[in-house]
């Protein structure tokens, strides 16, 4: 499959650790779940990264899911690149994975009544939740995002795991559907991680333990 380019670089950073994350529950489209004091650090980190790559008087433009943690990861990021965060542009397109019936639960508990629904190995949901999104309606709304975007400036966007693998999947060009969620992923990163996607390549700043 032929990447998706767009013009300038894209630097894509999932937000940081939350208490649910911490508490493996499921936040889906949950619209705000606090950072624990990790979050803070990885935030910090990724905006350390970002200052020393992103000159000042280079041309960004600031994107963000509309959630509570992904917002307030932009607000950080934006202190130390001295950018305005109330430029930033949400879309609801980038929000993360819809889980319907599974938002705000523990997977412990989910786990329990419903069996297996994610591979550690791959780190993957292998099911649809109930109500909720599948792999490709995420890539569905991601390419009408990309499709949407003009201009040749660098951008930033924040947003979340689920919807960052299939953003950067489309990006670089991977056009093999993963086996456990039948659409093309890229690679995971952890929390709190940055990439940077230029003309199709992808370069991995910030991947932290």
């Amino acid at each position: 499959m032929t990447a998706h380019r767009i013009g300038g670089r894209i630097y894509i950073a999932r937000h940081g650790e939350t208490v649910f994350n911490a508490a493996r529950r499921m936040q889906g489209a949950l619209g705000h779940t606090p950072f624990t004091l990790n979050g803070f650090r990885q935030i910090d980190a990724m905006g350390r990264a970002l200052g020393q790559r992103i000159h000042p008087s280079t041309q960004l433009e600031l994107w963000a899911s509309p959630t509570g943690r992904t917002l307030q990861t932009l607000s950080i990021l934006c202190e130390h690149l001295g950018r305005d965060w109330h430029s930033a542009r949400t879309d609801d397109r980038l929000v993360e994975i819809g889980m319907g019936g599974w938002d705000g639960r523990f997977y412990e508990e989910i786990i329990a009544e419903e069996g297996p629904i994610y591979s550690e190995r791959h780190m993957v949901f292998t099911r649809v939740a109930p109500g909720g999104e599948s792999y490709a309606d995420v890539r569905k709304r991601v390419e009408s995002w990309v499709n949407s975007l003009d201009g040749d400036h660098d951008r930033l966007v924040v947003t979340h795991g689920v919807t960052a693998v299939v953003l950067r999947a489309l990006l670089t060009g991977d056009g093999n559907a993963h086996p456990s969620c039948g659409t093309p992923v890229a690679g995971p990163v952890p929390q709190g991680s940055l990439v940077v996607i230029e003309q199709g390549v992808e370069e991995q700043i910030l991947v932290l333990p």
